[in-house]
């Protein structure tokens, strides 16, 4: 018997089915509501509001539980690359060395932009924001390939998939280097996905990037721990405008514009900036905490905390040991890092912070990993964006493989003005 909710209204009873998913999650189905009742329901933010049903992530806030199609990240953090959990992401299950061979080979051979798109560059201001740049350029890059936005079949769903994903690296090294004046570098086929990425920002026309392993590992682990995290603000967006049947490209462009926001791709950034800002004022983070825990202060504890997780963030465990080890290897102190493990340390042991779950979340460490790989800091929600695309490329496969899915179309309480009337500017006092 299938089981439901009952919602009174007004005296009549409506029965709501309730849905569970695979991991045991429970929802009520308010789909029909309106049109058996005349109510919507209000939920700003859409904090309890499920959007879809996906198959794609997994994840229990209250356990500190990440899994992508059933794999817990830490095992993919531990044994897989990012190409093959884009894979994964995408298609739904790990490779065979076939599959991931042919799609490692559609990415090289899809790395190059036209070279037109060097004018779309050239309009840019040098002052231009490299979050701008991506999002403009991945939309500009889908003229150059009209097969792509006709009608998808799965062939062209492949191509689709690997370009996207070989040139969203490719856009954002170039934005880099005419951030900085610097000549474009063009990617080689030799190099796998991340460390081609690293060659392409790093290297100069008369001497190659030096590309140690441990860094390559460092970065492509930041791509993989980013690659989806369920329904979040740009993952939602991508959602929305494929529900159009917008293109892959286009409906990704908005997603780059999402993320951008700083309550989401930005937060790496304020974390850098507030342990700077420690730094400065010669504090090793005490005064800082004590200054965080008082409302009054103004003093906010950047990257502790999260919309879902109630618990230890997991990809922060991994990318904090990233951290540790990466330094070791380079042999470089950094100022910022002890002042980041003072601030986990008084966070994970004080009585404030434990009542009110902060725990540090992914974008504590992740900032400073790529502020030793030597990523500025304008280019950190760009990385953000660049590891998100499998999970953006798959919500979108979700959509278009639905049958019969309705464009996305919130409802509202509408709270403006009731019934008036048009006046001539003369009457209008």
């Amino acid at each position: 018997m299938n089981k439901v909710a009952k919602l009174e209204i007004e005296g009549k009873v409506y029965e709501l089915p309730i849905v569970e998913g695979s991991e045991g999650e429970k929802a009520v189905d308010i789909s029909h509501l309106r049109q058996q009742s005349g109510y919507i329901t209000l939920d700003d933010g859409y904090g309890n509001t499920g959007s879809c049903k996906s198959a794609i992530t997994f994840i229990d806030g209250e356990k500190g539980i990440l899994r992508y199609r059933g794999i817990p990240i830490e095992e993919l953090a531990e044994k897989a690359s990012f190409v093959e959990t884009a894979y994964l992401i995408i298609y739904g299950k790990l490779p065979d060395h076939a599959e991931l061979q042919r799609f490692s080979d559609l990415l090289t051979q899809n790395e190059m932009l036209h070279e037109d798109l060097k004018f779309h560059f050239e309009g840019f201001p040098p002052n231009a924001h490299p979050m701008a740049i991506l999002s403009a350029m991945i939309n500009a890059s889908s003229c150059f390939h009209q097969r792509l936005l006709g009608p998808l079949d799965d062939e062209t769903f492949e191509l689709q998939a690997a370009r996207l994903l070989s040139k969203v690296r490719t856009i954002a090294a170039f934005a880099y280097r005419k951030s900085r004046g610097l000549p474009t570098i063009y990617p080689k086929p030799v190099y796998k996905y991340t460390a081609n990425f690293l060659h392409m920002m790093f290297s100069q026309p008369f001497q190659d990037y030096e590309l140690k392993p441990e860094i390559v590992r460092a970065l492509d682990l930041i791509f993989l721990l980013h690659a989806d995290h369920e329904q979040n603000c740009s993952t939602a967006t991508v959602r929305m405008i494929a529900s159009s049947k917008a293109n892959l490209f286009a409906s990704a462009a908005g997603g780059v514009c999402a993320i951008w926001g700083p309550l989401h791709g930005g937060a790496n950034m304020e974390v850098i900036q507030m342990l700077e800002d420690i730094h400065r004022e010669g504090d090793d983070g005490s005064r800082f905490i004590t200054a965080a825990k008082d409302k009054a202060s103004g003093k906010k504890l950047m990257g502790f905390g999260h919309r879902v997780y109630r618990h230890y963030d997991p990809r922060a465990k991994i990318i904090k040991k990233q951290c540790d080890d990466l330094l070791a290897v380079l042999k470089r102190a950094d100022p910022l890092l002890d002042i980041a493990k003072k601030l986990e340390d008084a966070a994970l042991h004080d009585s404030y912070f434990i009542e009110r779950k902060l725990y540090p979340n992914v974008d504590f460490y992740s900032g400073i990993i790529m502020r030793a790989i030597g990523i500025p800091i304008e280019m950190f929600t760009v990385m953000f964006a660049i590891g998100r695309m499998p999970g953006w490329i798959a919500n979108y496969k979700e959509i278009m493989d639905g049958q019969g899915a309705r464009i996305y179309r919130p409802r509202q309480i509408y709270t403006g003005p009731t019934l008036q009337h048009y006046r001539t500017i003369s009457e209008r006092r």
